[in-house]
């Protein structure tokens, strides 16, 4: 193969004109007369031992151009775009054979490649880190959440039902002394307070107890959905079978060391501050990174080429995929939950994919203008790292993962560091509205 000529004919878009010599093509319509001659009928042969000149005066010598160019295109162009020093960003490739025949092959293709980026100022930035507190407050929510989820139901036979208390109930609904569609249900758990049920319904509950039947009179909303039932006064007539309460556990030693490592409560919830204050920082952190980002992306100039946002479309869809497989939903599913089309549903990601690529290409930049190497005992600790965390052997996580995008993907990651270190970061104390919401942290 030789790259006989490189043009760019546009923005991210070149032509090579590529050509393969008449030896190297011989022996690609050698390879196609083998992979085909097995299909063909010929008379005064048997199937599959015709020899090659005998089918190709039969059909014509172009008989098997066609699979010998599909043979030596995909090596052939990848040497020609090598050598032509470019870098593709589309896997749709337009080819155009201007020659071809047992002298040799010569054709066109037109790629699209990754975009020339100029950055504007990278060092020396500025960015405002916020300082966060822990308050008692959110330290008493993240112990709370881990009661609930240490609860127990009891059954209360001793009172009458109340607000927060899951009741039993037997329920049916007359409208002028007649039953209405809908209005009837057994062994019905209701959660008082849960407004579950129209207005006024839960509150006439409240107050009864277990084995009592009794009416409630009650009105549905004037917008109620079924038109005969809206603002109409109605009655239902109730049994309680069942009152049931969740009880939780007290916020002592015990508790703590039942669902933690620490033997009293307030090594706990000092510990619980801790994981809270952690994390807070952490997204303080990810912060002041994504506000030097912003000023990079905000000074580059790139004509970014819109298969590069589509194909990051893709990877984000994909991730989502995988979410909800984990949750046991498939994507079909999803988009008839929520009424969208696939087009609509990918579009959801175009500005988060616009930005995402803009930032890989920044930082990429960032990569090539400073220099940014990553040795090879870096490489080797990555996949080490790699290896310990899925718990597979190092030899095959070097085989499903390429090193060369493993690299890049570490030269990012320093170009990021030198960003950071670089940047002038003042310190300012959070406010209770400021700091980030904060999820489970007091994990037993």
């Amino acid at each position: 193969m030789s790259l006989k000529s490189s043009n760019k004919i546009e923005t991210n878009r070149y032509e090579l004109v590529v050509e393969v010599p008449g030896e190297e093509f011989k022996k690609a319509i050698m390879s196609a007369y083998r992979k085909n001659v097995g299909k063909l009928n010929v008379p005064g042969f048997r199937k599959g031992k015709a020899p090659k000149n005998i089918i190709e005066r039969m059909y014509g010598k172009e008989f098997f151009y066609e699979d010998a160019v599909n043979i030596v295109y995909p090596d052939s162009v990848e040497a020609a775009i090598k050598e032509a020093g470019l870098e593709v960003v589309d896997d749709k490739i337009d080819l155009d054979v201007e020659e071809v025949g047992e002298q040799g092959l010569t054709y066109k293709v037109k790629i699209t490649t990754k975009p020339e980026v100029e950055l504007g100022e990278y060092k020396g930035l500025e960015a405002t880190k916020l300082i966060a507190q822990v308050l008692d407050s959110e330290v008493d929510a993240e112990i709370n959440k881990l009661r609930e989820r240490n609860s127990r139901m009891i059954t209360i036979d001793d009172r009458p039902a109340q607000d927060g208390d899951i009741t039993s109930i037997d329920f049916e609904g007359f409208l002028d002394g007649v039953p209405f569609d809908g209005g009837k249900g057994e062994d019905h758990s209701l959660t008082l307070g849960s407004n579950q049920f129209i207005p006024g319904f839960e509150e006439q509950v409240a107050g009864h107890s277990t084995g009592d039947e009794f009416d409630i009179d009650v009105t549905f909303p004037a917008d109620y959905g079924a038109e005969e039932l809206a603002g109409k006064a109605v009655v239902f007539k109730i049994k309680l079978h069942e009152i049931k309460t969740k009880e939780l556990p007290e916020v002592d030693d015990e508790f703590a060391k039942d669902v933690s490592e620490f033997d009293t409560m307030e090594e706990y919830k000092a510990d619980v501050a801790a994981k809270i204050l952690e994390q807070k920082n952490s997204i303080n952190d990810e912060d002041v990174e994504n506000q030097l980002i912003d000023q990079i992306i905000g000074g580059m100039t790139a004509e970014i080429p819109q298969c590069m946002i589509d194909k990051r479309i893709d990877e984000n869809v994909r991730d989502f995929e995988y979410r909800l497989q984990s949750q046991g939903m498939d994507i079909e599913t999803y988009l008839q939950y929520t009424g969208m089309e696939m087009d609509s549903f990918r579009k959801t990601f175009e500005e988060v994919a616009g930005r995402q690529v803009r930032v890989r290409l920044a930082l990429e930049k960032i990569v090539k203008v400073e220099g940014i190497e990553v040795s090879a005992e870096e490489l080797d600790a990555e996949f080490a790292k790699m290896a310990e965390k899925y718990k597979m052997d190092i030899d095959k996580i070097r085989k499903m993962v390429p090193s060369d995008e493993i690299e890049k993907d570490m030269a990012v990651g320093k170009a990021i560091d030198l960003v950071k270190t670089s940047a002038q970061i003042s310190e300012k104390q959070a406010e209770p509205e400021d700091d980030a919401d904060v999820g489970d942290t007091a994990d037993e």
